[in-house]
């Protein structure tokens, strides 16, 4: 296996990832952009926190997919499995936006203030369709994965793009809606059309995988899909939660309205290099080889791009293209602009650590040891959030700043768990 035929396999797959992190920065410029930048900017940001940790059950259904499905029996189960458990998610997105209960996590729980709370209550609603709409692509997009056809994955992507611009763009010129309203409008619109361009790509390999017959003794059961898939799913749980905590504190720190306002710009640069890690995890589960023939280029692989992307993350973050970005690009206003640079120079840990972690969590997955990708979740969110707990009530700097550092700082704290007690590769 050549770097070569790695990364023609990879690029449809970070492009994929590329072109999903554009749509953080591309609406919130936009609502940047409409009256109450500040607040709206806000309730995006929490809104977004929890369609994250709502869709958190689904995520990995990329993965597992690309892990398990081989044929007609294991294709069939996995579906069925990703129908119930879309069901189930779905119910819960709905309890979650019953007034009071949201009220109850919003206002008593985060301590929003009010104006916000409403301005994200209305951004929540329009995102009901979101965590389905996510389990049903990811699902499908691991077919893809499993028959080669990782260009159709990135085909998908661009017409969510698509969707989700014109929803954008619609809201932004001809409506008088919340900015962060048409925020959440556009997100869903933009998976929606996703899942569906991508059913329509995957049919195909759907006919190919109901031609398969496996043996019986080698087709997951329901029960061996669910204790594989749970420690992937609490993992996606554990992380994606983290999000709605870490917006707890910030809004109980310093500046929390400006704290929130840029959190949500950073989370949008620093989601722009997690995604080269991110793309990378169904290439090694993929490319692996059964006698993990691949592991020596793969690793080399991740190495090469973990340098690049640390690189061109110092070049935006310790020059003055981060002000370009936060004011040209982002539509900060310069205040805010000063505000996000520090937050995002602490942040120069998490590219070099996306591409680590990736290959650590897809040695999990192809070594079936899934459990310990929950223990290192459990690991750096256990120190982010204490970390981040020390700093606010230590009062010593303003929510951003804390945030990053606790995220930084939980981060290196999973990278070590794995790197010290996580499973190794024995080559055969």
């Amino acid at each position: 296996m050549t770097l070569k035929s790695i990364l023609k396999f990879w690029f449809p797959l970070f492009t994929m990832w590329l072109l999903m992190s554009l749509e953080g920065p591309f609406l919130t410029a936009l609502i940047a952009r409409l009256s109450e930048p500040k607040l709206n900017l806000a309730a995006y940001g929490v809104a977004f926190s929890f369609a994250l940790i709502l869709e958190a059950p689904i995520i990995m259904l990329m993965s597992a997919t690309t892990a398990l499905v081989r044929g007609r029996q294991s294709f069939l189960r996995m579906r069925r499995f990703t129908i119930v458990l879309n069901i189930i998610i779905t119910i819960a997105t709905v309890v979650f936006v019953i007034p009071p209960v949201f009220d109850l996590i919003a206002i008593e729980w985060i301590g929003l203030p009010a104006k916000i709370a409403s301005l994200t209550y209305s951004a929540t609603v329009a995102l009901i369709p979101w965590p389905a709409a996510i389990g049903i692509r990811r699902f499908y997009q691991g077919v893809l994965i499993r028959g080669g056809k990782t260009k159709s994955v990135a085909y998908g992507t661009m017409y969510r793009l698509v969707g989700m611009s014109a929803v954008g763009v619609w809201g932004f010129l001809f409506t008088t809606i919340d900015g962060s309203t048409i925020g959440g409008l556009a997100l869903s619109v933009g998976v929606v059309t996703e899942a569906v361009a991508v059913r329509y790509f995957v049919r195909d390999k759907i006919l190919w995988l109901m031609s398969i017959e496996e043996e019986a003794e080698t087709v997951p059961s329901y029960k061996e899909i669910s204790y594989f898939y749970y420690p992937l799913a609490l993992q996606s749980l554990i992380t994606l939660g983290l999000q709605p905590l870490v917006t707890f504190f910030v809004g109980r720190g310093k500046l929390p309205i400006e704290s929130l306002a840029v959190m949500p710009v950073i989370g949008g640069i620093v989601f722009l290099f997690r995604c080269i890690g991110l793309s990378c995890n169904e290439v090694i589960i993929s490319l692996m080889g059964d006698n993990y023939e691949g592991a020596a280029s793969l690793r080399k692989f991740t190495l090469i791009l973990g340098c690049l992307s640390t690189v061109i993350f110092f070049l935006i973050a310790y020059t003055p293209l981060s002000q370009v970005w936060f004011e040209s690009i982002a539509g900060l206003s310069e205040q805010l602009s000063e505000f996000a640079t520090i937050p995002l120079m602490i942040m120069i840990t998490i590219p070099p650590l996306a591409l680590a972690v990736s290959w650590q969590r897809s040695v999990c997955v192809v070594l079936k040891k899934t459990i310990y990708i929950t223990y290192a979740t459990s690991v750096e969110v256990g120190f982010t959030i204490g970390i981040l707990a020390i700093l606010i009530n230590g009062n010593w700097f303003n929510g951003a700043i804390s945030a990053c550092l606790a995220l930084a700082v939980g981060r290196v704290s999973g990278w070590l768990y794995l790197t010290i007690w996580g499973p190794k590769l024995v080559l055969k």
